[in-house]
C-alpha cells in the first residue's frame, strides 16, 4: 500500500472559511503560488474594508521596515470604515531578531479590533517555523501557505480559462501545457492567451500549443532523455546544445535536472520490475499526471534498472564534479552526455 500524501492546498476551502470567518486581525501569507496569494488578498481586502476603499488601506514596504511606522499604521482610526487594512509587503521574518523581534511581538500583540494585519511574503523567501518571528504571528492570526494546486484542480482551471476567451481544449492537452510550461499558474497565463489567440478553430490543439509555448528547461531535458531512450543521440545532442546556448541554463542546473529525470525514470521501473501499480510508482516519482507517467514508463523501457541506477549515480558523481573541482561543467556535461549515451 501507498504511502499517504500530505493534503494538498485547497484555494476554495481557504476563500469559504475567510467568508464564513470574516476577517480576522492577522495574517501570514506565503509560498510559491502567486496567483492564488493575490486573489486571496483581494478578497480579504474586500471584506475588511470594501471594494475600492483605498483611503483606510495602508501598504508597507517591508524592506527596510520602522516598526514604529507600522505601529501608527495599525492604529491609524478608519474613516466612514468598520476597519482599517494594513499590508506589508517582503517583511523577512526570517532576520527579525532581538530587539526588533520585541518590538514587532508587542505590536501585533496588541493589534486594535478594528484592524487587519496582513504580511506578504515573497514566493522566494520561505518563512522559517522554527524562528520566533514565524511562530508569534502564526500562534496569533491565521497562516496560509499558497502551494501549486492539485493536478484536477489545475487543468480544470486551464480549461475554464481557455473557455472564457471563447475556445475549447482537451484535459489531456491542458495537461501537455503544465508539462511545457509549468504548473504556476501567473506562468500560465499568457501560455493559455497566446494559444488562444493562435487556434484557428474553436478548439485548442496540441500543435497550437507547441506553436506558441515557452519551454522550460525541464521539458526540454525531457526531450534530451526521451531522444536518448530512443537511441537518437545526434538529437539529444542538438537539444542539449540549444539548452546550453542559454546563459540561464547553467550546467550544474542541467545536470541537476537530467538527475531528477533519471531517477524518476529509476523510481518507475523498480516500481514496474517489483509488480507495483502505477499509483504506487506515480507517488514513488513524485509525478501526479497520467500524461507523465507514461512519458517516464516509455522512457524507462529502454533501460534496465540497474542500468538506470548506473546512470542516476553517474549524474550525482558528476554533480559533485563540477560543484568540487577547477574543471570545466561545459566540459564535463558533454562528458557526462556521451557516458548516458553510452549507457555506461
Amino acid at each position: 500500500m501507498a504511502a499517504k500524501t500530505k493534503n494538498k492546498f485547497n484555494y476554495q476551502s481557504e476563500v469559504r472559511l475567510l467568508k464564513q470567518r470574516g476577517p480576522g486581525g492577522l495574517y501570514l501569507l506565503y509560498g510559491p503560488e502567486e496567483y492564488l496569494r493575490e486573489r486571496y488578498l483581494d478578497a480579504l481586502r474586500e471584506l475588511a474594508v470594501g471594494e475600492g476603499d483605498e483611503f483606510n488601506c495602508r501598504r508597507l514596504n517591508g524592506q527596510g521596515l520602522d516598526l514604529n511606522d507600522l505601529n501608527e499604521a495599525v492604529n491609524a482610526l478608519p474613516f466612514l470604515s468598520e476597519r482599517v487594512f494594513v499590508e506589508v509587503r517582503d517583511y523577512d521574518l526570517n532576520r527579525c531578531k532581538d530587539a526588533e523581534l520585541e518590538r514587532l511581538k508587542a505590536v501585533v500583540g496588541d493589534l486594535p479590533e478594528f484592524c487587519t494585519l496582513v504580511f506578504v511574503q515573497s514566493p522566494a523567501v520561505t518563512p522559517d517555523g522554527r524562528l520566533s518571528a514565524v511562530k508569534a504571528l502564526k500562534k496569533l492570526g491565521h497562516a496560509v501557505e499558497f502551494t501549486e494546486q492539485d493536478p484536477q484542480a489545475l487543468t480544470g482551471w486551464i480549461v475554464n480559462r481557455f473557455k472564457a476567451l471563447g475556445k475549447g481544449i482537451q484535459r489531456s492537452d491542458a495537461e501537455y501545457l503544465i508539462f511545457l510550461s509549468g504548473s504556476s499558474m501567473n506562468g500560465l497565463i499568457p501560455e493559455i492567451e497566446k494559444a488562444a489567440a493562435y487556434a484557428a478553430g474553436d478548439t485548442v490543439t496540441r500543435g497550437d500549443i507547441d506553436a506558441t509555448a515557452n519551454r522550460l528547461p525541464e521539458a526540454e531535458v525531457w526531450t534530451i532523455t526521451d531522444l536518448l531512450a530512443q537511441r537518437r543521440f545526434d538529437a539529444a545532442a542538438e537539444v542539449l546544445s540549444d539548452l546550453l546556448g542559454d546563459k540561464n541554463n547553467h550546467p550544474i542546473f542541467l545536470t541537476s535536472l537530467i538527475g531528477q529525470q533519471l531517477r524518476r525514470m529509476y523510481a518507475v521501473r523498480c516500481a514496474q520490475a517489483a509488480g507495483r501499480g502505477k499509483a504506487d510508482a506515480m507517488e514513488l516519482a513524485g509525478i501526479s499526471f497520467d500524461f507523465i507517467y507514461n512519458k517516464l514508463s516509455a522512457g524507462a523501457g529502454a533501460w534496465s534498472p540497474e542500468q538506470l541506477g548506473a546512470l542516476v549515480s553517474l549524474c550525482a558523481e558528476y554533480d559533485y564534479k563540477m560543484k568540487s573541482t577547477g574543471l570545466d561543467p561545459y566540459v564535463l556535461i558533454r562528458e557526462l552526455f556521451a557516458r548516458i549515451a553510452a549507457g555506461v
